[in-house]
């Protein structure tokens, strides 16, 4: 089986069209990376998957033909909770497919991230799995590929699926992430429903384990190998989750929980647990409403810094990690206890989103500026842009990673020069000596609902008081990395010098926010050095870590 890497030039377009930015998420065969529909500047999440060799050319092609069909059917049956893939192609003996953004993180990064998860977290989420595997047995479709790669969790609204229609693709018993194979699977025998109970059942185990059933060998067959061999390491923290768990993976797939059993154990533990939040109705029950109500963006935007009076915007992860229904952990006091990841753009759904915009949704609300009518805001670079690549830096220019989970290339010689703390917010300013621009990175866990309407009730006011303020141009609304966003500039005397600021908020979602605020002497504004630290600074933030 060809081993796919996750080093892909970022310089090249996948079929001349999807540019490559961030991984996301690796397993074995499996890469995604956030990308960039370069005709339409759109985000999108771009997946490689290596296909065997001795695949043929019609074949491939076949297979990429039955992920964008299957992915259809999908979607219909389950709106809402399956990513829709808009482009699926074979290119360097690999299978690519593209979908739309998906507002959340792989259920593997969070997994890597916050280690095991509480017995009724996972089974919060094992429970809206078997929502869209009980629609799709319903019609005779097996995923056959599910694992914790293919499980986007949101911070609103129930997890979202990818990867129906690989199985049965390539003439091998499983394309990626062999670890959560089915033993009939690994046996490459014919596989039905009772395959994806057993991925179930291994995602349910990695969830409150820490790692899954069986661990990855050197070589997929070798791992395949020793699911079907060898015996279940029993679980030593699941807790009231074991009985599910060891049923779903029984050797014998005759012998495994019915769907309706493994509902009925996992709603018990949501029964039994104190403050735990039941899942939304089952996925046919609200079909219908789905329908007739459509797609809708009502997510949760901009909101004021608390007592540093600033926009904000989310680190995904700590909000996707503390909004799953039972989730009691609190971040403790200090910049170190925010988790670094790589933030997650944006995607549409049908139910509630985090606040993030669709690709299209451009600049819909302004607010008049009380200014000069001739004053008009600087137009920064790439402003509703998915964030570029920082492989190509200017000259001096270096990736700050902040212990507090952002990171950013800043010109050389900059530091810290200042961090402000609060509850639920703190403030990073950076700078240099003799240099008189500066950049503040603000984080809040308050957010309001509108971002324009946070510069304006929140932001304004208070810098009406400052000495000299006068602001310029529109509050626009914008997207930043496919988030929703507004920007916001404005002059002001300090210390007796003038200086001019460009500010922009953004929101990922669960009350969380940043703001990125730039200023600098106005007579030094439009000179190119300037231009180009502002413009590296929007390319290059990245709400987590870019390690």
């Amino acid at each position: 089986m060809t081993m796919v890497k996750a080093h892909v030039s970022t310089d090249e377009l996948v079929a001349g069209r999807y540019r490559l930015l961030d991984v996301v998420h690796r397993e074995t065969n499996r890469v995604s990376w956030y990308g960039e529909d370069v005709q339409g500047g759109r985000p999108c999440l771009v997946t490689r998957i290596g296909l065997p060799p001795e695949l043929g050319e019609e074949e491939a092609e076949q297979a990429a033909d039955r992920v964008v069909r299957m992915s259809e059917t999908m979607a219909r049956l389950c709106p809402g909770r399956i990513a829709a893939v808009v482009d699926s192609l074979v290119e360097a003996g690999s299978l690519w497919t593209v979908t739309e953004w998906i507002d959340g993180l792989p259920l593997g990064q969070l997994m890597d991230q916050k280690g095991a998860f509480s017995p009724a977290k996972a089974a919060t989420v094992g429970l809206q799995l078997l929502d869209i595997l009980e629609a799709a047995h319903e019609e005779g479709i097996t995923h056959g590929e599910l694992s914790p790669g293919q499980v986007f969790v949101r911070v609103r609204g129930p997890v979202v699926l990818t990867g129906f229609g690989l199985a049965g693709a390539a003439l091998v018993p499983r394309i990626a992430a062999p670890s959560y194979a089915s033993p009939e699977q690994a046996r490459d025998e014919r596989i039905g429903p009772a395959a994806d109970l057993w991925a179930l059942g291994a995602i349910l185990y990695a969830m409150v384990e820490g790692r899954p059933p069986y661990r990855d060998r050197d070589r997929p067959e070798n791992t395949l190998r020793g699911v079907d061999r060898l015996p279940l390491r029993a679980p030593l923290r699941a807790g009231p989750l074991a009985p599910a768990v060891q049923g779903l993976l029984r050797k014998e797939y005759r012998e495994r929980l019915t769907r309706s059993l493994v509902r009925q154990s996992l709603l018990r533990i949501l029964d039994e647990e104190p403050g735990a939040d039941r899942p939304a109705p089952r996925l046919r029950r609200a079909y219908a409403a789905a329908r007739h109500v459509g797609p809708h963006w009502s997510g949760r935007a901009m909101a004021a810094g608390t007592a540093l009076a600033v926009v904000t915007v989310a680190v995904a992860a700590l909000a996707v990690t503390h909004q799953l229904p039972g989730t009691e952990e609190a971040a403790s006091d200090g910049a170190q206890a925010l988790p670094s990841v790589s933030a997650a753009p944006s995607g549409e759904d049908a139910g509630d989103t985090d606040g993030r915009a669709t690709p299209t949704a451009g600049a819909s609300a302004t607010i008049t500026a009380e200014a000069t009518p001739s004053a008009s805001p600087s137009a920064p670079p790439a402003a509703s842009s998915p964030p570029a690549s920082t492989d190509a830096l200017p000259d001096g220019y270096r990736v700050y990673r902040a212990p507090e989970g952002f990171s950013v290339a800043l010109p050389k010689g900059w530091k810290r020069l200042d961090t402000d703390k609060a509850d639920l917010a703190y403030r990073v300013t950076f700078g240099a000596e003799g240099d008189p621009r500066t950049l503040a990175v603000t984080y809040s866990e308050s957010a309001g609902s509108d971002p324009v309407a946070v510069w304006r009730d929140d932001v304004l006011p208070g810098l009406k008081e400052r000495d000299g303020f006068r602001q310029i141009g529109k509050i626009e609304a914008t997207t930043y990395q496919g988030y929703k966003a507004a920007d916001m500039e404005w002059v002001e005397e300090a210390d007796g010098t003038k200086v001019r600021t460009f500010g922009r908020g953004f929101l990922l979602g669960g009350h969380r926010s940043f703001s990125l605020r730039w200023t600098t002497p106005d007579a030094d504004w439009d000179k190119s050095a300037n231009r180009l630290a502002l413009e590296t600074v929007l390319r290059t933030f990245r709400p987590g870590s870019a390690a």
